[in-house]
């Protein structure tokens, strides 16, 4: 995925950006914000940042000079500047300094969306496609990820899915085993990964050849069984609530429909 920093003095302006802009659609995620063009600089320089959105009027250090900076180092870096001032000086300062786009605040999410397309292909015309090994990789000395990628993975795999596609889906899946005993959306979780709900189902089907709520019972079946097993201690019912099921009849009926036996016999089964 394509690395972004947003550098505005304004936090509304750098929050705004950065949860309204819909970044995954253009292989895009924002690793940063920065509230001044020192503060921009030291981040940048700390990351490694592929696209820069930055205001232009800042204290200390102002957008310009930030750019400057960053361009004499980084030249391949992808840089929007946004300005409140209808300045024809800031303006050609901007082309001189190589940035892709001049926006005007408050800018038109159009412009914006317009403005990442552009520098997203420039980027890819410098041979940077934005799908690092580790995007694509599952670490599977992480318990939770070797979990979620021998549960939903491993066997539906698709050769042709992307590594900024797969890091939309890891995410997915980490953020719904975060919260599986809750009442999750598909909006919930494509927020978090910033696509749309369409895009994320898309993905969810494609990689795992389940939708969300398919990949909930799993999880929770799954989690029952280690609870079963492991846990001699706890009653069905209180697995049953640990998992997030309300009723225990409900529970032992989903139990049984996806492993063919009831919780009770299971647990006496592989004692």
């Amino acid at each position: 995925m394509y690395r972004v920093l947003i550098v505005d003095d304004e936090p509304v302006i750098c929050e705004g950006l950065k949860n309204t802009v819909p970044w995954g659609d253009y292989n895009c995620e924002v690793v940063a914000t920065a509230g001044s063009g020192e503060e921009g600089l030291e981040v940048f320089r700390d990351q490694k940042v592929d696209i820069l959105f930055s205001d232009i009027a800042m204290t200390n250090m102002d957008g310009l000079a930030m750019v400057a900076a960053i361009k004499s180092e980084y030249p391949d870096t992808e840089v929007t500047l946004l300005t409140g001032y209808r300045n024809f000086d800031y303006a050609q300062e901007a082309i001189r300094l190589g940035v892709t786009r001049f926006l005007l605040k408050p800018s038109k999410m159009n412009e914006i969306e317009e403005a990442i397309d552009c520098m997203v292909k420039n980027l890819q015309s410098h041979g940077n496609t934005g799908e690092e090994e580790e995007t694509r990789s599952w670490d599977m000395k992480v318990p939770e990820e070797k979990f979620l990628y021998n549960t939903f993975i491993r066997d539906h795999l698709a050769s042709h899915i992307s590594g900024a596609s797969m890091f939309v889906v890891k995410k997915a899946l980490l953020y719904i085993l975060a919260h599986y005993t809750e009442k999750v959306t598909l909006s919930d979780v494509a927020g978090e990964c910033y696509v749309s709900t369409w895009h994320l189902s898309r993905l969810l089907n494609q990689t795992t050849g389940m939708g969300l709520l398919e990949i909930i019972s799993t999880i929770r079946i799954e989690k029952a069984k280690d609870l079963l097993l492991n846990s001699p201690e706890l009653r069905i019912q209180d697995i049953a609530e640990e998992i997030g099921f309300l009723d225990v009849a409900h529970f032992s009926r989903s139990f049984k429909t996806a492993t063919g036996v009831s919780p009770k016999d299971f647990r006496n089964a592989e004692v």
